[in-house]
């Protein structure tokens, strides 16, 4: 129950703290139509301008509430990662940092090792590709196998023809998930403390250097238990592929501003230590949920989000090396990306419900209860021009708000400048990227809608051949 309505918990959060900040400022200054001056343009044209700017008070309340709110976030992830790097409990932490080098304290148990995995769904266009560039790595993955998950077209004969292990599920019916969960229960026993499992999709592409880098971070750091990687949208798909490009390129800033500390392992492409996969399976149904054993919870719909918060709950240490990046096809058409990103969200919140309120999810709550606030702001904005529009006769423009269009134009540029020209171009306009925005509130809202209500979203095998390559990974 509390799983199902998690997501409207975290709306009613949002519209509380929205609807707290419109009133306060409302009792600050009514809402009033601008006095504009005029002033003539070449002696052609009249532009209707105000100087009014919004109460100072005001202004200085909305930067302390929202730097405290962050600072209070902030410091409660700090404090779980110092807790999960100092814990000496295994009962309680046990994947901790301190834990684990104090129990391989002398210990050299081999090289570091990786065996790619890559779970494969019809996936024929693109693993042959796939496994070629791999191969291709310095040093070269131990072991690869292919596992084929209800294959109907060419994927196992194109994999065995570039000389890996191909494994076909049998019976299964959870998708990745219980794909890799098949394969992973009978590898990982045989593991060692110094090998590693990749997790690979057929359609991402691990970039040069990725495996170089991993196995110096696992080299380097006995308690570390998995090095996630930072994906980058692959070229072609028109507008709707810039669109994702350039917030992939966001987000990946972002991961490096934090010096890799991850919000989510990705699904694309991470290396996990093997004993903290195992661990994860004998943990699971006492300190974390899921089914003792597995190591993917199969309920979930965003698999490598609720692993990611399951290694955080058992204390593991985790990032993201800018080293160690992955290009995944981004989604060519509007439906597919509804798909693709009604699945992500409904999973997110589904995830943070089914933890419940800890220390480890406190970041995640934060997270959705920001993307809600934003959305109640966004669609605030919309409302507010409306209004100005119907109100008045004319347009008046204002300065204040120009210099603060103008600082947020910057922003959008900067932080997208390294993908080239294109990405730049399209940052400019502001408009296509603020409407892709509001794109994704529409998908927020339904997805908490779906899961209040218990419907059901298509994914991977389910959905129509034409996505299914897209919506699968």
């Amino acid at each position: 129950m509390y799983k199902r309505f998690s997501g409207l918990l975290v709306v009613a959060i949002a519209l509380a703290a929205f609807l707290l900040l419109w009133w306060s400022l409302g009792q600050v200054q009514a809402l009033s139509v601008p006095d504009p001056k005029y002033y003539e343009l070449f002696g052609i044209f009249t532009i209707a301008y105000s100087w009014e700017i919004p109460p100072l008070l005001a202004v200085f309340a909305a930067i302390v509430i929202g730097s405290s709110i962050a600072q209070v976030f902030s410091r409660l992830e700090i404090w779980d990662l110092n807790d999960s790097r100092r814990s000496r409990s295994r009962q309680r932490k046990p994947l901790s940092p301190g834990l684990i080098m104090d129990e391989t304290h002398g210990v050299f148990s081999g090289e570091v090792t990786i065996t790619v995995l890559m779970p494969a769904h019809n996936e024929e266009a693109i693993v042959g590709k796939t496994l070629e560039i791999l191969l291709t790595h310095e040093p070269p993955p131990n072991r690869v196998i292919v596992i084929a998950d209800n294959c109907t077209d060419d994927t196992v004969a194109i994999a065995k023809s570039h000389g890996v292990e191909v494994i076909e599920t049998h019976n299964n019916v959870d998708k990745k998930a219980g794909a890799l969960n098949q394969v992973l229960r009978d590898l990982l026993p045989s593991m060692g403390p110094n090998d590693t499992v990749m997790v690979l999709d057929a359609d991402s592409i691990p970039q040069p250097g990725f495996l170089a880098t991993a196995i110096k971070a696992f080299t380097d750091d006995r308690g570390l238990s998995a090095v996630g990687g930072q994906f980058l949208g692959a070229p072609g798909d028109g507008l709707i592929g810039q669109l994702q490009r350039n917030e992939y390129l966001r987000y990946q800033r972002e991961i490096d501003r934090r010096q890799g500390k991850v919000f989510v392992l990705t699904g694309t492409a991470t290396i996990f230590r093997a004993q903290s996969l195992q661990c994860v399976a004998n943990s699971r149904g006492t300190l974390i949920p899921g089914t003792p054993g597995s190591v993917y919870e199969t309920e979930s719909l965003t698999e490598d989000n609720e692993l990611t918060i399951a290694l955080k709950s058992l204390g593991a240490l985790m990032y993201s090396p800018s080293g160690c990046e992955v290009e995944t096809e981004v989604m060519p058409t509007w439906v597919t990306l509804w798909r693709q990103r009604l699945r992500w969200q409904r999973g997110a919140v589904s995830n943070i419900g089914h933890y419940g309120l800890t220390p480890t999810t406190t970041r995640y709550w934060s997270q959705q209860i920001g993307i809600a606030y934003s959305v109640f702001a966004l669609w605030s904005f919309f409302l507010m021009i409306f209004l100005q529009i119907t109100a008045t006769d004319q347009w008046v423009w204002f300065p204040f708000w120009i210099a603060i269009l103008g600082l947020f134009l910057i922003e959008r540029l900067i932080t997208v400048w390294r993908g080239g020209w294109k990405a730049r171009f399209l940052s400019v306009f502001i408009v296509p990227e603020l409407l892709f925005d509001s794109f994704q509130d529409v998908i927020f809202l339904k997805g908490i809608t779906d899961l209040a209500f218990h419907r059901r979203v298509a994914w991977g095998h389910e959905i129509p051949d034409a996505a299914q390559k897209g919506a699968h990974g």
